[in-house]
């Protein structure tokens, strides 16, 4: 793999991590269409440290007061201030993904890389999230929240597993569907990102670094994630506070579409 070819999938992880268009699908897409070599999901994997940095480095602030508030939890053995219950329902909303990943890693790393699934999966989330955000009200905040919000966030999750779903994709549609503003859906939906990505990380970057070592375009890859999924935190945030998701919605259905196309195209062509 070519350095530029790395700074390419960085900047794709990056940006498709945080805008709901799903990060598997364009790496796993990306090397299909130009005729890479596949990079293997442990290098999209070592890629997460990136957007990792990325997320952690933008709610830095509300780390920390999150860090201060589960200290709190077991200190005074109870739940008792919004910050309290949000690391209680970033815990809740993070088992059903951790458990579905467990189960499902060898499923995740062949059988659902198709390009056909991956293309259908992007045009099909994208007709829903514009319906859900479309129809569903704007009442609540994040304090609004409830353990059964983020246990159903935490399932909606689970279908990421699929390339073309989009982690942050499921989980917004899923919280829009729950009434929450898409702003509120936005952050909630980065911070559960955190939780999932440290521990895919922690599990995968050890083996490709004893196999592969800190090669130039794995470093390479990873800056390039963590700018440009900085910048796509930052545009999303923003953005949606007085725009719906219905750009991303489009242009899921437009690129699902023009792969399957392609991908019959190829398919007939041989």
């Amino acid at each position: 793999m070519t350095l530029f070819q790395a700074a390419v999938l960085g900047v794709l992880q990056g940006l498709a991590e945080f805008l709901p268009i799903s990060s598997s699908a364009h790496l796993t897409l990306a090397p299909w269409l130009l005729g890479w070599p596949d990079p293997g999901l442990g290098f999209d994997v070592a890629l997460h440290v990136g957007t990792l940095v990325a997320v952690l480095w933008y709610f830095r602030a509300e780390w920390i007061r999150l860090a201060g508030a589960a200290i709190g939890i077991l200190r005074d053995r109870g739940v008792r201030t919004p910050e309290q219950r949000r690391v209680v329902y970033l815990l809740i909303a993070t088992v059903p993904a951790a458990v579905a990943g467990k189960l499902l890693e060898a499923k995740a790393e062949h059988a659902f890389r198709s390009p056909a699934l991956i293309a259908m999966a992007l045009a099909a989330v994208g007709v829903l999230l514009w319906i859900v955000d479309r129809i569903a009200a704007q009442r609540r905040a994040m304090d609004d929240m409830t353990w059964v919000d983020a246990l159903l966030l935490g399932v909606a999750q689970i279908f990421a597993l699929v390339p073309g779903v989009s982690r942050s994709g499921s989980t917004i549609t899923a919280a829009r569907s729950l009434r929450m503003t898409r702003e509120a859906a936005a952050e909630f939906s980065f911070l559960m990102s955190m939780p999932i990505i440290a521990g895919a990380a922690a599990l995968k970057v050890p083996k490709v670094l004893a196999t592969e070592g800190l090669s130039a375009p794995l470093v390479v890859g990873v800056l390039a994630s963590a700018i440009s999924g900085w910048l796509a935190i930052t545009v999303v945030l923003r953005y949606v506070t007085k725009h719906s998701y219905g750009v991303f919605a489009i242009y899921r259905v437009l690129a699902g579409l023009a792969v399957l196309a392609l991908y019959y195209q190829r398919a007939g062509g041989r």
